[in-house]
């Protein structure tokens, strides 16, 4: 009873959540959400004042940032969530490993546990040494789960075997932890395009084609942690989720910020179905006409809903959390219950969502996880530039023509 109780609030705090989502990205309409529209547009300029103070303060050196004796590329976006940015982090950490270079990504490891509080404040009082970064794979093992490291680095670390994958809020320190452990000569910074601290000499902005900036407002009425101004901060961009067709608008919006990026363009392509409880992998042709339920935490579920549809699958029992949802016992079982007792013929969700699940409660249907990888559209031979820049040896690598935080 209390268990069923404790769900019941924890329903109601998710679809609070979900609704101001909703509000932040348009999708709700009438009074009440005019209501938390005006609120959150109000805070908004509270957190640009913050934004530019910060940006000011690096720009003119009040705060300044660290160079760490080796090659650091930034991977990450002007908004929050959706871009797809895991899938792009792997693709280049795994292009860079094949040329030879040692290769560690750095994660701050978004939702994962972090230090006591009581065993923090009794290092500070006793002035002990800060904790180690969470080594997540050392190139050769994955050592945590993703209830430790987090859904992504979980992830990358699992795909990329060779490739050393840190967590820690603190990326300088993990990076010099990175060098000075594993011998690293290349350093990604996954979701670090605000993390000004440590400097990039190259910057991968992503940016999502099918919604590129949301309503140009900044946290929280909008999904911009910057201004768009800042795209003349990338070396690179790519438009993720791409259909190849031209957009105009969104090339010249590009443009009028930043005239010397290259752009490419990729989409995020199915590969297979893969089981989650089982090595068993299925072809994108199982789900023409099958009977699903699908069930996703990420932050645009309805690309997911809308590729499992693309591809013939009828959602007969669809339930979507936040993005990065941390699952309950009861809230999987309770999905597993009501699958199960639907006439389907799978469960399927994303493999970010995959990870998250509890090995010891089993579906009552088959239940698979999407594989997406990185399908370059247009401009592969920029992202073959971009690697290859990054594996000369060092005298030899074109020099950076602006500082990557210095804004127009």
């Amino acid at each position: 009873m209390l268990r069923r109780y404790r769900y019941k609030l924890a329903r109601k705090a998710n679809d609070f959540a979900q609704f101001t989502a909703d509000v932040i990205y348009d999708r709700r309409h009438g009074r009440a959400a005019e209501i938390m529209s005006s609120f959150l547009y109000a805070l908004s300029f509270l957190f640009s004042g913050i934004v530019q103070l910060r940006w000011y303060l690096y720009e003119h050196r009040f705060l300044r940032n660290k160079p760490l004796g080796c090659l650091v590329v930034v991977v990450g976006n002007l908004t929050v969530g959706g871009t797809g940015k895991t899938p792009v982090v792997e693709k280049f950490a795994r292009t860079l490993h094949e040329r030879g270079r040692k290769v560690a990504i750095l994660s701050r490891g978004y939702k994962s546990k972090k230090e006591p509080l009581a065993k923090k404040l009794w290092r500070i009082l006793t002035h002990g040494e800060e904790a180690p970064p969470r080594v997540v794979s050392d190139g050769k093992n994955v050592l945590l789960d993703s209830d430790v490291a987090g859904d992504e680095p979980f992830m990358l670390a699992k795909n990329l075997p060779g490739v050393v994958v840190l967590c820690d809020k603190n990326r300088v320190k993990a990076g010099s932890f990175a060098i000075r452990r594993f011998g690293c000569d290349t350093l990604i910074l996954d979701d670090g395009f605000q993390y000004l601290p440590l400097k990039g000499r190259l910057n991968l902005l992503l940016v999502d084609k099918t919604n590129p900036f949301g309503n140009q407002h900044l946290l929280p009425r909008g999904i911009l942690r910057e201004p768009i101004k800042h795209l003349s901060r990338a070396s690179y961009i790519f438009l993720t989720k791409s259909d190849g067709v031209r957009d105009d608008a969104l090339m010249e919006l590009i443009r009028e910020h930043n005239s010397e990026a290259e752009i490419i363009e990729c989409a995020h392509q199915p590969q297979f179905l893969q089981a989650v409880e089982s090595d068993e992998r299925l072809p994108l042709d199982a789900l023409k006409g099958a009977r699903i339920a699908a069930f996703s935490g990420i932050a645009s579920p309805e690309s997911f809903e809308n590729m499992l549809r693309g591809y013939g699958a009828e959602i007969r029992y669809n339930q979507r959390f936040l993005d990065h949802h941390r699952f309950t016992r009861y809230e999987i079982q309770h999905l597993y219950k009501k699958a199960g007792s639907s006439d389907l013929d799978m469960i399927v969700t994303t493999e970010k969502d995959a990870v998250r699940l509890f090995e010891d409660i089993k579906a009552p249907i088959p239940i698979y996880y999407l594989r997406l990888e990185i399908d370059i559209l247009s401009g592969e031979e920029d992202f073959d530039a971009a690697a290859a820049r990054i594996c000369l040896p060092r005298n030899k690598q074109a020099p950076v023509t602006r500082a990557p935080w210095s804004v127009k």
